[in-house]
């Protein structure tokens, strides 16, 4: 990690990647100020001795940097511009101020909001993550990111303290979120052929746990089996990534690749398979919950008691 001089950084969006990213760089050393449109979210952040602010302009008012951790491109776009009864981060960011953009959202809209960000004077930086809460909260995440040198070079010690794994994938927006889509369909797809592949297991009469043991340490597995599995085998379905990201995310793969006019059959069975995990209730679970699909459908017994 290079010196760096500490700097005033804010971060919009406390969710659990967020509030994950903010506390890995307050444990750098930066001045960090976190918002979030959840009230319940922001006194998360003060829990842990976070700074809080009421609103993204005030969050980034005089930072030398802005996170955004939010959901989509929408949110992305409100996070910067704001709306007529609270102005958004970029009406209050120090000059030269540099923007990190971390939502998983679609090539074309990281493009727009970068000519956006950049036509105020802020270099902008494609950087969707990966590695769920507990490596943002170490610092630890996998960033795909691109944009202009000076971009790199204003983010660089915010990227040093929330990456493990950083890549730069390329000198224009867009590119690190066509990254991220190929991630994301490769993920979907993952879960949910963990989910049925378990699922199966227990129609045959096996243990799920001894499933797990075998197949985590053969040819069959993923890195999503290994880390979801656990949470059919606890019956925990908390969300650590919910049944409606990955709808959204999903989604963002299937409008691309229409636009593209090019086939992904296997994201769009997985899309359904999480359409069909929110329609039966479990849209804000666990997306491990695509699991509880197949228990609707033919009764077998899951972990935790669920039978049907």
């Amino acid at each position: 990690m290079t010196d760096q001089v500490p700097a005033r950084v804010a971060v919009i969006g406390l969710g659990s990647m967020g509030l994950g990213m903010a506390q890995a760089l307050a444990a750098a050393g930066h001045d960090v100020v976190g918002t979030d449109v959840s009230a319940e979210r922001r006194a998360a952040f003060a829990d842990t001795g976070g700074q809080v602010a009421a609103s993204a302009s005030a969050a980034a008012a005089g930072a030398e940097a802005v996170v955004i951790g939010v959901v989509n491109a929408a949110q992305v776009q409100a996070a910067l511009e704001g709306s007529e009864v609270s102005p958004g981060a970029l009406a209050t960011l120090a000059p030269g101020a540099v923007v990190i953009a971390s939502a998983t959202v679609a090539p074309d809209d990281a493009r727009r909001l970068a000519a956006q960000v950049e036509s105020r004077g802020h270099p902008y930086l494609d950087a969707p993550m990966s590695g769920g809460p507990d490596k943002a909260s170490a610092g630890r995440l996998t960033m795909m990111a691109s944009g202009s040198d000076e971009a790199f070079s204003r983010a660089q010690p915010f990227l040093e303290a929330m990456t493990e794994r950083l890549f730069r994938v390329g000198e224009a927006p867009g590119e690190g979120s066509a990254i991220k889509l190929v991630n994301q369909l490769l993920a979907g797809v993952h879960i949910a052929a963990a989910c049925e592949a378990v699922a199966m297991g227990v129609r045959l009469g096996l243990d799920p746990a001894r499933v797990y043991e075998v197949i985590s340490n053969a040819a069959g597995a993923s890195w999503m089996f290994n880390d979801r599995v656990p949470h059919i085998l606890a019956g925990d379905y908390a969300p650590k990534s919910a049944v409606g990201i990955f709808i959204k995310d999903l989604g963002i793969v299937m409008d691309t690749a229409r636009s593209e006019r090019f086939p992904t059959p296997l994201a769009a069975t997985a899309l359904s398979q999480f359409l069909a995990a929110a329609s039966a209730g479990f849209g804000e679970d666990d997306d491990s919950s695509v699991v509880r699909v197949f228990q609707r459908l033919s009764g077998i017994p899951l972990p935790g008691g669920e039978t049907g």
